[in-house]
C-alpha cells in the first residue's frame, strides 16, 4: 500500500493496484445465490457515492455488513478510515475480503458471522462513545444488505437505538444502507403517503430518514427484478413517541393490520372481545383521533396520543399488554373445529367473527 506525504497535509490513503471485483468473482468463482438474495455491486463509482452519503468517514471507524466481494468495502478504504469491521456470513467471499486486509495493513477485521446475531456493543473501541445529546459518534454503519434480511435487521436496530444498546451504545450512530425501492419509499414515506406503513413510523418515531439516491438494478449482477434504494438514519436525541419500543410496535402493528379499513378496525385488536368495543372508544376519545381516518393518514403526533394512552390503560390492567389477537382467533377457531366434531352447534355471531 502507499502513503503519499505531503508536507503539511494529512497523508491520503490509496489501495495498492488490485483485480477488479469483477476479477475477485472470477479468481474465487463466486456466484450469487438466489436463495441468500445476494446481488454483487460492481460499478466503483456508484459504491463511492454510496459511502458518500455516510458523511466524513476521515479516520472513522466503520462496520460494513455483507461486503461480499468488496465494492463497497474498496470505497470505504479509500475513503480514509481508521479501522474497518467486515461482518460476512458467507465464506465464500473470505479469501477476496483477505486480499482487501492484506491491501490495507492493520485497518481491517475480518468477521465471519451472522449480522442478526453478533454482538456489536463491544465492536468498537471505548473511547469513541458518546453522550445521547451530543453530536453521533466517528462510528458509521454501512451495508449492501441482501433483500431478505434488510427488514428484519432494520427493525432489530430501531430497537436497539430505543434502548440505546447493542451499535448505539457509543452513542448516535448513523447508518447507511441499501432496501429494494419499494422499502426505501417506506421508510420514508409521509403521513397520508401512499407509501405510509409500520416501518415509516417505526423509523421516523426514532430517527431522521434521508432517502438518498436509487440505483437502477441493472447496475448489480445479477440484476434483480427492482431497483434499490439508499437510505441514511441518523437517531434523534428525543424520540417522537416516548415509550417502551415493545408496546409503540405493538400499537403501531395492531393499527395497519387492516391498512384499507378505517383505524379503529386496527386498534379494536389491541382489546380482549369483552368490553373491545368500549375500550376501543375510551382509547380514540382520550388520543382525540378521528376513527374514521386510515392507517396510513394517521400522524406521529396521533400515534403518539395512541400509544400513551394504551401505556395509561395497560398501567391501570396489567394484563392487557400480553393480549394477543390472533390467538384469541385461533383458541375460537379451535373450538369451533371442536364443536363441529362433536357436532353442536355454532353460534352465527362466532362464524362472523372467524
Amino acid at each position: 500500500f502507499c502513503l503519499m506525504a505531503v508536507p503539511g497535509k494529512v497523508a491520503a490513503f490509496h489501495l495498492p493496484p488490485l483485480p477488479t471485483v469483477g476479477e475477485i468473482i472470477k479468481l474465487f468463482r463466486l456466484k450469487a445465490q438466489k436463495q441468500l438474495s445476494q446481488n454483487f455491486l460492481l460499478n466503483l463509482r456508484l459504491t463511492d457515492k454510496i459511502v458518500k452519503q455516510a458523511g466524513n468517514l476521515k479516520n472513522a471507524h466503520v462496520c460494513e455488513v455483507g461486503p461480499g466481494p468488496g465494492g463497497i468495502t474498496r470505497s470505504i478504504l479509500s475513503a480514509g478510515v481508521e479501522q474497518l469491521l467486515l461482518i460476512e456470513k458467507d465464506a465464500r467471499f473470505l479469501p477476496g475480503l483477505q486480499m482487501l486486509s492484506e491491501a490495507a495493513p492493520g485497518k481491517v477485521h475480518i468477521v465471519h458471522g451472522d449480522i442478526l446475531t453478533y454482538k456489536m456493543e463491544k465492536a468498537f473501541p471505548k473511547h469513541l462513545k458518546r453522550n445521547w445529546e451530543d453530536e453521533p459518534p466517528d462510528i458509521h454503519i454501512i451495508g449492501n444488505l441482501p433483500f431478505s434480511v434488510s427488514t428484519p435487521l432494520i427493525i432489530k436496530w430501531l430497537e436497539n437505538v430505543s434502548r440505546k444498546d447493542g451499535p448505539f451504545i457509543y452513542g448516535r450512530t448513523q447508518m447507511t444502507l441499501t432496501f429494494q425501492k419499494e422499502v426505501g419509499e417506506r421508510l420514508t414515506a409521509n403521513p397520508g403517503g401512499k407509501q405510509r406503513s409500520r416501518l415509516s413510523v417505526m423509523s421516523q418515531y426514532l430517527c431522521t430518514v434521508e432517502n438518498c439516491f436509487v440505483i437502477p438494478g441493472e447496475a448489480f449482477v445479477p440484476k434483480p427484478e427492482v431497483d434499490v434504494a439508499v437510505v441514511h438514519f441518523t437517531p434523534l436525541v428525543q424520540p417522537k413517541i416516548e415509550q417502551p419500543f415493545e408496546l409503540v410496535e405493538k400499537v403501531v402493528r395492531s393499527v395497519f393490520q387492516f391498512r384499507r379499513k378505517y383505524c379503529f378496525r386496527g386498534i379494536e385488536t389491541l382489546f380482549p372481545e369483552s368490553g373491545r368495543l368500549k375500550r376501543t372508544e375510551q382509547l380514540m376519545m382520550t388520543a382525540d383521533v378521528d376513527p374514521t381516518l386510515r392507517p396510513f393518514q394517521l400522524s406521529m403526533s396521533q400515534f403518539r396520543n395512541l400509544c400513551n394512552t394504551y401505556r395509561k390503560m395497560c398501567d391501570e390492567d396489567p394484563g392487557l399488554f400480553v393480549y394477543n389477537y390472533r390467538e384469541e382467533l385461533r383458541q375460537k377457531k379451535k373450538k369451533r373445529n371442536s364443536l363441529k366434531r362433536t357436532n353442536q352447534p355454532v353460534h352465527a355471531e362466532e362464524e362472523n367473527q372467524l
